[in-house]
């Protein structure tokens, strides 16, 4: 007799953006009060030259969250260089708080400890997840571009994957400052000018057409990945959670999307529908779950 597929669970992800302080609180009282996820990952991922903005408001995010009925998770950097940033973390770890780890070194200081994985980290085999699994990580979200074949195959009997269902991929991190050099400042004295693209910095081919977008150190794709049409075949591949990573759009609306989608109250043409109402960055796109290039959108065909 075969098992049921799962209920799919929803996280929102952390907000990858340098948004205004005021704007970052506002969005995380109303994912509180109104979005219909089970969980929210909170930190600053990216560069933790941002991080002491929200100090102050953090505690009180959470909170508010908490009294929302969301589980609250701590996000670490993705790409940590320095030693103040590598004792932030240690710190943040001995605080007892839920970690998502986005990095090896993380997972590494957590030293066995209950935590869970970012998309950040390359897992990319049944063999990846359950070593993982026995460093302690009882929920694992996949990198964005594994095909639903390679899912299928890595979630199998684990009831610990999580998929990244929307939002602008995370591709790449570097040690350069893509946003500061288009600006013409240096990293060390950047301005902050990351804080003018609130969905990243469109880049573009020489001949125009749109390419990846930038987001300080960070690389993401233009388009904006939708898993709208695979959701069932997700669950019953084992999938326990999907994915919702922040923009500039309305999120409470994104959210309600997915969970009608994993609820089978709505189908993946009519919430596609929905979808592109939104002010989203980039148009939508399913190309990695379907083993083609990324930036393949949904009305292409295979």
């Amino acid at each position: 007799m075969s098992k049921a597929p799962n209920r799919l669970s929803l996280t929102l992800g952390p907000v990858l953006f340098n948004w205004p302080v005021v704007r970052w609180v506002e969005f995380y009282k109303r994912i509180a009060d109104e979005a219909p996820v089970d969980r929210v990952c909170l930190g600053e991922v990216v560069c933790s030259k941002r991080q002491p903005f929200r100090d102050d408001v953090i505690l009180e995010t959470v909170d508010r969250l908490e009294r929302g009925g969301k589980e609250v998770v701590y996000s670490t950097l993705a790409l940590p260089t320095t030693k103040r940033e590598i004792r932030a973390i240690g710190e943040m770890i001995e605080a007892g708080y839920l970690i998502e780890a986005n990095d090896i070194a993380t997972i590494q200081m957590l030293n066995g400890r209950p935590h869970v994985i970012g998309p950040f980290v390359n897992i990319y085999s049944e063999a990846a997840l359950a070593q993982h699994l026995a460093l302690g990580a009882p929920r694992v979200c996949l990198p964005p571009e594994l095909p639903l074949r390679s899912i299928r195959l890595i979630a199998a009997g684990n009831d610990a994957v999580e998929v990244f269902a929307f939002g602008r991929a995370p591709l790449a991190l570097s040690a350069r400052c893509y946003h500061a050099r288009a600006h013409g400042v240096s990293k060390d004295a950047c301005q902050f000018v990351c804080e003018r693209d609130a969905d990243g910095m469109n880049v573009s081919t020489i001949d125009g057409k749109p390419f990846f977008a930038v987001n300080g150190i960070q690389t993401l794709g233009h388009v904006v990945t939708a898993v709208t049409r695979e959701v069932a075949d997700l669950a019953e591949a084992g999938v326990v959670s999907l994915r919702l990573s922040p923009h500039s759009c309305d999120m409470v609306k994104v959210a309600s999307v997915f969970r009608d989608l994993a609820d089978s109250q709505v189908t993946s043409e009519e919430a596609n529908e929905v979808l592109s109402t939104l002010a989203l960055p980039g148009p939508l796109s399913d190309g990695y779950l379907r083993g083609l290039p990324g930036a393949r959108l949904l009305d292409e065909v295979d």
